[in-house]
């Protein structure tokens, strides 16, 4: 803590003829002092006890007849106090006293400088004195004196008592800071259980649950927020990458994770939220009616659209699992979401980044996508279709769209035909035609589904002409 240079006069430093120190001056200094040592001790004293920062500041505007609050680096209001006033009025007033031209770069300063400075009062504007708040190396927010009064409290006083009370703001963010990470890997620890299904009977999934707030009443949606991030530059001549970038990717993933987390709190604040490494999981209720929260499907959307905004660098899927309502159910729903974003990320470009899926919109792809190399089912469907393909991009005969179409009309040339905006012989002509080209014959069982299997290979894998 830098501390101004100044000495206070004491009476055995006095000299014999003291007619130049007046008894007056001599007086406010000593009580200047004693009121010094006085709130040092006071804050000392909640720094020993569970105080927050509402009780740090109340006792500095008490002492100092001031206006006082904590800022964040965004300069909202985190609690303010000022004499004879609520903490809402404080705050408004602080507000106003926010438009200061300087005060931004006298922040900044103080961050940068770590100690407390003093911007005096120009014009209309009141003295405000800046401190900023350590915890460890970070400055999460600032604490701020306006309009100290100058009747007891010097300027260089002034300085001590608010660097003071912002040491002792440090001291009570860390601890709360330990106290939280230790609530939230405790929170982890429950949702992890829940989601890997690790209790060892129903009991404790619904002892789990219900410490965070889960209602066994109702149904519920797990829904898997997955993200990558792009790689990190290598260094010339294709070296590694510089030193900063893993570290920028922690930053980036925990960014990401917070942004996910506020964002979900304010749309859906019953939801239970849990980041994974590279994924964030939701489990959020289903709604209840018409005009109430957005269903499991909705949110997902929204957050991707937040995220799109935040972080267009990140490549982003979602997947919902199955409706649950009993807490067992809840690793069901989770490895549903799980395998949809597996999903989706395998089919790459025609998943495209940013693709919101349920489980139940795979369809056969489920078990599709279980083959572990993608060209076994490239092959199949080229084994199947291939010749079909090929006469499609020579002729333009457009034979699989009207075979795609034939099938989900369940084998109707007249329904087909009109989605085609063809006759219905012209459908009758062209499967017949796709049965010559291809040697299947499409009025029998296994070569129907063998054609349709194919078809969905095309659609899914993004080969289709």
């Amino acid at each position: 803590m830098a501390v101004p240079n100044w000495s206070p006069v004491l009476p055995g430093d006095l000299p014999t003829d003291h007619a130049d120190v007046p008894a007056r001056q001599l007086d406010r200094e000593n009580a200047a002092l004693r009121e010094l040592v006085t709130v040092y001790r006071y804050l000392s004293g909640l720094a020993l006890q569970d105080a927050d920062l509402a009780g740090v500041v109340r006792l500095i505007s008490d002492r100092t007849s001031a206006t006082v609050a904590v800022l964040t680096q965004l300069m909202d209001v985190l609690t303010a106090a000022a004499p004879g006033v609520s903490a809402e009025k404080a705050t408004a007033d602080v507000r106003e006293h926010l438009i200061h031209p300087r005060l931004g770069q006298v922040l900044r300063a103080s961050r940068l400088s770590q100690r407390a400075l003093r911007l005096p009062k120009v014009g209309g504007m009141p003295a405000i004195i800046v401190a900023p708040v350590m915890v460890g190396d970070e400055v999460p927010s600032y604490l701020v004196t306006i309009d100290p009064a100058e009747n007891l409290f010097g300027e260089d006083m002034s300085l001590l008592v608010t660097e003071h009370a912002a040491t002792i703001c440090g001291v009570i963010l860390g601890r709360e800071r330990v106290v939280a990470a230790a609530a939230r890997r405790v929170r982890d620890d429950l949702v992890e259980g829940l989601l890997l299904g690790r209790g060892r009977d129903n009991a404790d999934a619904s002892r789990w649950a219900a410490h965070l707030g889960y209602d066994p009443a109702r149904d519920h949606n797990v829904v898997a927020i997955a993200f990558e991030l792009p790689p990190s530059p290598s260094g010339s001549g294709g070296a590694s990458p510089a030193a900063p970038h893993p570290g920028d990717g922690a930053a980036q993933r925990q960014r990401i994770w917070e942004s996910i987390e506020h964002f979900i709190a304010t749309r859906a604040p019953e939801a239970i939220v849990s980041a994974r490494e590279s994924e964030v999981v939701v489990v959020t209720t289903t709604p209840e009616g018409p005009g109430s929260a957005m269903d499991a499907r909705q949110l997902a959307a929204a957050c991707l659209a937040r995220l799109a905004e935040l972080f267009p660098a990140a490549k982003v899927v979602i997947g919902i699992g199955g409706t649950c309502r009993d807490p067992a159910e809840i690793a069901r729903s989770y490895a549903q979401a799980q395998r949809t974003t597996q999903t989706l990320r395998r089919l790459g470009p025609k998943a495209r980044s940013g693709s919101v899926s349920a489980f139940s919109d795979l369809g056969i792809l489920r078990l599709l996508l279980q083959v572990p190399d993608l060209a076994e089912l490239r092959s199949f469907a080229a084994d199947v279709l291939g010749k079909l393909s090929m006469h499609e991009h020579e002729h333009k005969s457009e034979y699989l769209t009207t075979l795609a179409c034939y099938f989900r009309e369940n084998n109707s040339p007249q329904r087909a035909s009109r989605i085609l905006h063809v006759h219905p012989n012209t459908v009758a002509y062209r499967v017949k035609r796709i049965e010559e080209i291809t040697g299947l014959r499409l009025d029998n069982y296994s070569d129907r589904l063998i054609a349709q299997v194919a078809l969905e290979i095309l659609d899914s894998l993004g080969d289709e002409p």
